[in-house]
């Protein structure tokens, strides 16, 4: 299993508008993203490091591999 990259909410929030998702609406600490095509939405918490599972959660959400999302950072 490849390692997972350490990256803040706004980092997370950048690799994956990079990959074509868009900020929707934020309410508190949480930005929702979503991308059409796709059912599910990502809520990515605005922490300065993301938990390994939260970010692992957000990357399979999106239809992705760790290595596609490091690619992108």
């Amino acid at each position: 299993m490849p390692k997972l990259p350490v990256v803040s909410g706004a980092e997370a929030v950048k690799a994956f508008e990079r990959a074509g998702w868009h900020v929707d609406r934020q309410r508190g600490s949480h930005v929702v993203m979503l991308k059409s095509g796709h059912i599910a939405s990502l809520s990515i918490p605005q922490h300065r490091e993301l938990a390994p599972g939260t970010l692992r959660a957000l990357i399979r959400a999106a239809g992705m591999t760790v290595e596609e999302f490091a690619a992108l950072r």
